[in-house]
């Protein structure tokens, strides 16, 4: 099979960022079959252009994977406006390298941004070939939900919009079983929706991995490191873990430390410097290669969103990454990932919003050591047994045929 797949944020391993498209992309060309990824030339966290080129689009070849990086506006850090200007723009450039992809069998495309999807299914529909829609978050309903969108018309139309995708779509993938609830419960049928969480991969974060060359380039040998790793969003209400870190002034040995980046670091970290928080540490981006070890330098990692209850919906891929490495995770989500974290005792859940109840779970956390050491323990057995990467592309790839075979 040939299946093409558009998506503005697919990196590279050496890029910083959630390769799991790219680890798609390797486990299906080792079954015989391509994925060919029309992306954009700049990365989603760091909004640095990844490739200079002249033209619409530039080709690349990544480990043996084709991807045709378009031209995207970049304005992806700067107001929700200019946001959306970034993403209509990828929206024509990806269409143009789309149709100049050659021969494929299946079309993909992935929400959000919404735009793109509807890319993938012109795509599809001039090329009459099956469509596959998958949901990594739901849109617009969070944006509504956070109040960064709040127009009438334009919620009104990426409504429509979203309806539209449901419909047309051969088969709808989904990430998390609440977002399945989500699509029936708008009418959609049960046996379009497939539920496959990510998971993770289980031999790049594991417990023997060192994460000694981390602490020490970070100076950090001796504490307590409570780590979090991904976007600094709107969503990502680092502003509660600030807090919670000023209520830890007392606690000398335990420091909190940011590996990402995003929209709110300038911000944050003015934030930090304004309440003297000298137990924060911002350490930027890494690459996906090094991740491992990012994890591995950290005693517990902590994944939090804000107190909003659709953001109950989601399977953040950071948690999974974590128990993988048998690291316990602070939760600061309250949702079908609080289920996963509480059934296999791999974390301790925290009110989102509540940054008292924060600072007393990294406390405690830093005072049981042999308790943090059992959750981590519990986190990776649960991994291995539900969440092995592994089989989950396996999976994804059983879709792809059915969808080929007219199923």
């Amino acid at each position: 099979m040939k299946i093409l797949l558009i998506n503005q944020a697919f990196v590279s391993p050496n890029e910083p960022g959630h390769t799991r498209h790219y680890e798609l992309a390797q486990y299906l060309k080792s079954q015989g079959h391509d994925l060919i990824i029309v992306a954009s030339d700049i990365n989603y966290q760091t909004g640095e252009r990844i490739v200079e080129h002249k033209g619409i689009f530039t080709e690349q070849d990544i480990n043996g994977i084709r991807v045709l990086r378009t031209y995207i506006y970049p304005a992806l850090h700067k107001s929700f406006f200019w946001r959306i200007v970034s993403f209509v723009s990828f929206m024509f450039t990806s269409f143009w390298a789309a149709m100049q992809s050659g021969p494929v069998d299946v079309v993909m495309g992935t929400s959000p941004p919404i735009f793109q999807a509807a890319t993938a299914w012109a795509v599809a529909f001039l090329r009459r070939k099956p469509f596959l829609l998958e949901i990594r978050d739901l849109w617009p309903a969070f944006a509504v939900d956070m109040g960064v969108l709040k127009n009438p018309l334009i919620i009104g139309l990426a409504s429509w919009l979203e309806r539209f995708l449901y419909k047309r779509a051969t088969r709808i993938l989904v990430n998390s079983p609440a977002y399945k609830t989500y699509m029936t419960d708008m009418g959609v049928p049960a046996n379009k929706v497939t539920f496959i969480p990510y998971g993770t991969d289980v031999e790049q974060f594991n417990p023997t991995i060192d994460g000694q060359s981390i602490r020490q380039e970070l100076g950090l040998d001796d504490k307590f490191i409570v780590g979090y790793t991904g976007a600094l969003g709107l969503a990502n209400d680092i502003d509660t873990v600030l807090r919670a870190a000023e209520r830890l002034k007392d606690e000398p040995n335990i420091q909190i430390v940011f590996f990402g980046d995003g929209k709110e670091r300038t911000r944050l970290e003015t934030e930090k410097a304004q309440m003297g928080l000298e137990n924060v540490t911002f350490a930027g981006t890494k690459p996906k290669t090094q991740m491992p070890q990012v994890v591995a330098a950290c005693d517990a990692c902590l994944a939090i969103l804000k107190n909003i209850p659709m953001f109950g919906m989601t399977y953040p891929n950071k948690v999974f990454d974590y128990m993988a490495a048998g690291k316990p995770t602070i939760l600061v989500i309250d949702g079908v990932v609080r289920e996963v974290i509480e059934q296999a005792d791999a974390g301790i859940f925290v009110q989102p919003g509540d940054d008292a109840a924060l600072a007393d779970a990294i406390r405690s956390s830093y005072q049981q050591p042999e308790r943090v050491k059992t959750m981590g323990d519990n986190a990776r057995q649960a991994i291995v047994t539900r969440f092995d990467r592994r089989d989950k592309i396996a999976e994804t790839l059983t879709l792809f045929q059915q969808l080929m075979q007219g199923k």
